[in-house]
């Protein structure tokens, strides 16, 4: 059996992952559905001073405290970042990082160096609060909301809280650790063709997947698949590598 850890994207929390969470654990895995500081049910320590470090930190703390090791370690959407960090940090405790809808961060780079600052800065309140958008707005952004039907949707704009900003533009940085760690990409919003052509173009959200230790694997749906398509998720994660 193998160990997970979840961590979400923008705005989410552990709650995200009720769905694949239930149904892992049914097949007997140990599974650790983390909400980030400042969000979900960490949301009262919230504060402009958050950082990509103290994301970083949420992971390897909890993979320390628990003596987690040959983790899964899983990561959504925004939360590529943190993840790519923490797995570097932390490497010998990590055996596998899986990106869904999501990927890498190069180091020296931010995440809203690739999810772009065009209109997020605009939305940003009290100068760190990054709100969840409009269904249009995040439609507009190339954010598929297939699969998502009136319940999830409800659940997603009652339960999201403000991303702070400083987890978006704190710069990662990277010992090259990371490099070698077997690595596995669920596109959910991109055919397996349209990711090889991205790859084989450079494109910056798809260069680092030529390697050898990574795995593509696609799960057709929208940008939540944790929501719209959970047991398939969960099947998909107990299978990789």
């Amino acid at each position: 059996m193998t160990t997970f850890v979840l961590v979400p994207g923008f705005w989410l929390g552990a709650w995200a992952w009720q769905g694949v969470t239930t149904a892992l654990r049914s097949a007997g895995h140990t599974v650790f559905p983390l909400s980030l500081t400042g969000l979900a049910d960490r949301s009262h320590l919230a504060s402009p001073d958050l950082d990509l470090d103290t994301h970083i930190g949420d992971i390897t703390n909890l993979l320390t405290f628990e003596d987690l090791r040959d983790v899964v370690l899983v990561g959504h959407s925004g939360s590529g970042a943190a993840v790519t960090g923490a797995a570097d940090r932390a490497a010998d405790r990590i055996g596998r990082v899986v990106y869904v809808d999501s990927g890498p961060v190069p180091s020296g780079t931010a995440q809203i160096d690739l999810t772009g600052r065009e209109g997020l800065e605009a939305t940003v309140t009290d100068g760190w609060r990054y709100p969840f958008p409009a269904w249009e707005a995040l439609a507009d952004s190339g954010a598929s909301i297939e699969g998502l039907g009136p319940r999830e949707r409800e659940l997603m704009s009652a339960r999201a809280t403000d991303q702070p900003l400083g987890t978006i533009t704190q710069p990662l940085s990277l010992t090259g650790a990371f490099d070698k760690l077997p690595k596995t990409l669920i596109s959910c919003s991109f055919s397996p063709d349209q990711v090889k052509t991205m790859i084989d173009s450079g494109h910056p959200f798809f260069a680092a997947l030529s390697g050898p230790e990574w795995e593509l694997l696609f799960l057709p749906t929208g940008h939540w698949p944790m929501l719209s398509r959970p047991a398939d998720l969960a099947d998909l994660l107990a299978g990789a590598g």
